[in-house]
């Protein structure tokens, strides 16, 4: 398909995309990672009745009628530490030194504050008389027995590891991390670290690419700048559809002399999905499927590489992750500057976004890529539209 709008490219890169695989990692590298299976609790957490402080478990009826000026009188029957379990039962006048954390022994309700009692030889005075239960905690008060601890598709942040921990899991079942492949092509391109000569650019686009796709929890395997050579950069490509679920290349889809990239995609027997998205910038994306792999070819032009990773690449991105949901969020906001800029065809401007209402930055041209590094969002301003005044309200796609 050619010349489809943005809706359809991310459709049909979805539609022929396979799906996300689960495989299980320990949980001391699951952190970031997401959940492919609902996580039930085995057992209640507490798996005990236990002391929620240190004092002295006992019997609350036999503390009935207690003063500070006439204590109840308990005999101290013994003492257990989180981790031990008294294994007597405890009878009505006895009571048992207990730390935070420990089992309530047999036959006690209640548990009084070590700094509240005093001692006298082998009796603990009791000032005041304990209700049934007080300072007492349930097994199952925190968890209970086949309560979904953590939900398929929730990401595992540093809580849920511990809440799993707590149930004794070990290892956790996870979507694998999206697999993506990234390269330039470009003879005019060079790395970052070698001597600029006439003509040359650094390659700022790898970067990016490089690290949206990190931040977003890929596994990246960097390529570097192939040659503007069809046949080549096709077999270099090619080399890495049986690892990557997604190749991904900025510049070389223009109509240039040196845009490789739609010869790249039938050197590599690929299918092409579409060619050309209806946006500015970044109109000449290439969205093709080899084999298992999925292909994106993105703009040369920064911001325009910028603007179709965020809003082709990420969708797709989200899916090979196991999110639940796929689409940015979007909002509707109160423009705060002038777009002075008739949008014949649909546009996606930089901008920054906050409580409703969203500035834009000064320069906006698709070669720059400055303005957009404290940018949060993209203005996304329909075909057709005229210059846009102070305080109009726009629809704003959230980064």
């Amino acid at each position: 398909m050619e010349d489809i709008t943005l809706e359809q490219a991310v459709e049909l890169l979805l539609r022929h995309s396979p799906q996300p695989q689960k495989e299980a990692v320990p949980l001391t590298e699951a952190l970031g990672r997401i959940v492919a299976e609902d996580i039930r609790a085995s057992f209640d957490n507490p798996p005990f009745d236990r002391s929620p402080l240190d004092g002295y478990a006992l019997i609350a009826a036999d503390t009935a009628g207690a003063t500070a000026a006439k204590p109840a009188r308990m005999r101290l029957a013994g003492e257990e530490c989180a981790g031990d379990f008294y294994a007597d039962r405890v009878h009505p006048g006895e009571a048992v030194r207990i730390m935070t954390g420990g089992a309530m022994p047999q036959g006690t309700d209640a548990v009084i504050r070590q700094e509240d009692v005093q001692l006298a030889g082998e009796e603990v005075l009791i000032p005041y008389p304990l209700r049934h239960h007080e300072n007492y905690c349930f097994a199952g008060e925190d968890i209970r027995r086949g309560a979904v601890l953590v939900a398929a598709g929730e990401t595992l942040t540093a809580a849920r590891l511990a809440v799993l921990a707590s149930q004794g899991v070990a290892s956790v079942p996870v979507w694998r991390r999206p697999r993506v492949a990234v390269a330039s092509t470009g003879d005019e391109l060079v790395m970052p670290g070698t001597p600029l000569t006439p003509g040359k650019i650094y390659n700022s686009n790898l970067f990016l690419a490089f690290g949206r796709l990190r931040e977003l929890g890929c596994d990246v395997d960097v390529m570097g700048v192939v040659p503007d050579e069809a046949e080549p950069a096709a077999r270099r490509l090619a080399e890495k559809s049986a690892w990557a679920d997604l190749l991904l290349t900025t510049g070389g889809v223009s109509v240039g002399k040196k845009d490789i990239m739609h010869d790249v995609v039938t050197y590599m027997g690929a299918e092409r999905l579409f060619r050309g998205v209806q946006m500015k910038p970044g109109y000449p994306a290439i969205g093709y499927r080899l084999k298992a792999a999925m292909g994106l070819a993105l703009s040369g032009n920064p911001f325009a590489a910028y603007a179709t990773f965020e809003l082709i690449a990420r969708p797709l991105l989200a899916k090979l992750a196991g999110r639940k949901e796929t689409s940015l969020p979007r909002r509707r906001a109160v423009l705060l500057d002038a777009f002075p800029k008739e949008s014949r065809g649909r546009r996606f401007v930089r901008a920054f976004y906050e409580e409703g209402r969203v500035r834009l930055p000064e320069q906006h041209a698709s070669g720059s890529l400055f303005s957009a590094a404290g940018c949060n969002a993209f203005v996304d301003i329909p075909p057709g539209t005229g210059k846009l005044e102070k305080g109009a309200e726009v629809d704003v796609v959230l980064l």
